[in-house]
């Protein structure tokens, strides 16, 4: 009898830690990496929002970012939430509090499925600094260039046209939603960032993550090389399916790009 009691109590305490404590539990990771930039630059990564608005893991990241003031924010796809009143206004609600000197650059995921409807939702908000990539290039500051791809499960992403007027010399960056988009890039690029995975949201012990969707490939969280190119695969900010996360806080990653030489 007291054998089961202490098991439901044990099992209740991990229901709550796992639903109300861990994905609300941000996890703020910090990189640094040589690249051909002529000055530092300071990125902060953000994915995986699923964000339903300005709620208490939103407010705990704009707090995290009035802390660190990043050069540039990125949000590397899925900002619309998977909850069935989700709304693409509640992006904008969310995103419109964002801000970085060079400015706040996203790309759409497999969840952000309307295009159209995405770049309604953030229409207006450019002379806020917030902008929407889709197979498109810009230059983040002379020595560097950003080039943010159409996700492969929902789109048709297209690296040459990204890529396609960036200056010679400049360092080049990849923003893109699904790790298995890496393998066209690798080379191409001196850096890759990609998302999606939710660093698998629930880790059990002695068995590797599971709750991985399609577009995942080999690649989990962390970081990866390819033909010279390192891609950093974050775990996100939000949850899909189930609202859980378990030894997998939320993550946001600060990559502080240093001169090469």
């Amino acid at each position: 009898m007291l054998f089961g009691a202490a098991i439901a109590l044990l099992l209740g305490g991990l229901a709550v830690y796992a639903f109300l404590i861990e994905p609300y539990w941000l996890h703020a990771t910090y990189h640094r990496l040589p690249a051909p930039v002529r000055a530092p630059l300071k990125i902060a990564l953000l994915s995986d929002l699923h964000t339903l608005g300005l709620g208490r893991r939103e407010r705990k990241l704009l707090r995290l970012l009035e802390a660190e003031q990043p050069d540039a924010i990125l949000i590397a796809g899925d900002s619309r939430s998977t909850s069935r009143r989700a709304t693409y206004e509640s992006i904008r609600e969310t995103l419109s509090h964002l801000r970085a000197p060079l400015g706040v650059w996203l790309v759409r995921g497999n969840h952000d499925k309307d295009a159209r409807r995405l770049a309604q939702a953030l229409d207006g908000l450019e002379s806020d600094g917030i902008h929407l990539l889709l197979n498109q290039g810009c230059a983040l500051r002379p020595d560097v260039w950003l080039a943010g791809l159409d996700d492969v499960r929902g789109g048709r992403p297209d690296p040459d046209l990204a890529l396609r007027d960036a200056p010679a010399g400049a360092c080049r960056i990849a923003l893109f939603h699904c790790p298995v988009g890496f393998e066209p890039l690798a080379g191409r690029v001196e850096l890759a960032l990609a998302a999606h995975t939710h660093g698998g949201q629930v880790h059990l012990p002695f068995i590797r993550p599971f709750w991985l969707p399609r577009g995942c490939g080999s690649y989990l969280e962390g970081w990866y090389e390819k033909n010279g190119t390192p891609m950093y695969v974050t775990r996100g900010l939000g949850t899909s399916g189930l609202a859980l996360r378990f030894r997998c806080r939320p993550e946001v990653a600060f990559l502080l790009l240093e001169p090469s030489h």
